[in-house]
């Protein structure tokens, strides 16, 4: 087998297990939490809830996550790397950037960019992520993330599409998206995406499973891509019995192998008030997939198979890197 990248240090790619490739740790607004920390509280606190619900996640059997947490979304690595030298958990992170609506100033004034030349200092971030380490940590990326959202192809967000899909080229990494299914978002990131060079079947259109059109979703398995069913418990999206209906179908025309389960989730999000998931969202929690989406897929007559095929199969071969 390959070896993959993890927080704790490369792993044989057979030792992933059962991996949930959609997750965080922390959703962070580090500007605010520096200057307001009581916004983010005890540190101390916040890691040890962390690592009891890995410890859960681990328990109910998952081997791995892939936090995607990148740029724009308060990735700090050496609070991860405390987290996982405590769990007996994989723990996998991104390089990319969300920045849907403008590039950061950082990078709008280094040099002229353009929708089709994405400033070389970005490119060089992500790929400088997955050959050296992240921040000085020697910590590497395994995937490049990057996102289009409702407002669809903005200049920054195509930027980005275009650094990542060159970092990807790179270094062989595949790339991970966010996008709006609803507004059939990955169609226009596989051109993207093909016009940069990009293998498809390296690309995972993540939040596909937040529409239940099957139309769009074969035309971007037709494409090569594996789908991002990854948001599991965000039933105000689209409801839990649509989100299994769907991944069930799908495997009865014989796609399990185009398809990845996770939840989106994170041990904590500043971005919503204190409790507010739970009250919410109640399903929207690493436990969901385990305890609940597995057994209605079964009920569903998805099979133990196609069940490890999308837990297991799937993200080890996505994530192992040819380069």
């Amino acid at each position: 087998m390959a070896r993959v990248s993890t927080v704790r240090g490369d792993i044989d790619s057979a030792a992933l297990g059962a991996t949930l490739m959609h997750e965080h740790v922390f959703v962070l607004s580090p500007e605010i939490n520096q200057n307001y920390p009581e916004t983010w509280g005890d540190e101390n606190s916040r890691v040890e809830d962390a690592v009891r619900q890995l410890r859960l996640l681990k328990s109910g059997g998952i081997d791995s996550i892939v936090d995607m947490t990148v740029l724009g979304l308060g990735r700090y690595l050496p609070r991860i790397r405390r987290i996982a030298d405590r769990v007996d958990l994989h723990i996998l992170v991104a390089t990319g950037m969300m920045a849907c609506g403008e590039l950061p100033a950082f990078f709008r004034s280094r040099r002229a960019w353009s929708r089709t030349r994405p400033p070389r200092d970005l490119v060089d971030m992500f790929v400088g992520d997955i050959r050296a380490g992240i921040g000085g940590t020697g910590i590497r990326a395994a995937v490049v993330k990057c996102a289009t959202d409702s407002r669809g192809l903005t200049p920054a967000a195509e930027c980005v599409l275009r650094a990542a899909a060159r970092a990807h080229r790179d270094t062989g990494a595949p790339l991970s998206t966010h996008t709006d299914a609803r507004k059939q978002g990955g169609i226009e990131q596989q051109r993207i995406f093909e016009e940069e060079g990009v293998d498809l079947s390296r690309v995972c259109i993540g939040h596909s499973g937040d529409t239940a059109d099957l139309e769009y979703l074969q035309r971007l398995i037709d494409k090569g891509s594996l789908l991002g069913m990854d948001r599991f418990g965000m039933d105000a999206l689209l409801p839990f019995d649509r989100r299994v209906d769907t991944v069930a179908r799908l495997c009865a025309r014989g796609y399990a192998d185009r398809m990845v389960l996770s939840h989106d989730a994170a041990c904590y999000i500043d971005w919503l008030p204190e409790g507010a998931p739970q009250r919410s969202a109640p399903n929207w929690h690493f436990l969901h997939i385990c305890r609940d989406v597995l057994p209605a897929l079964a009920e569903r007559g998805v099979s133990a198979s196609q069940i490890r095929t999308m837990l297991v199969e799937n993200p080890r071969r996505f994530l192992e890197n040819p380069a």
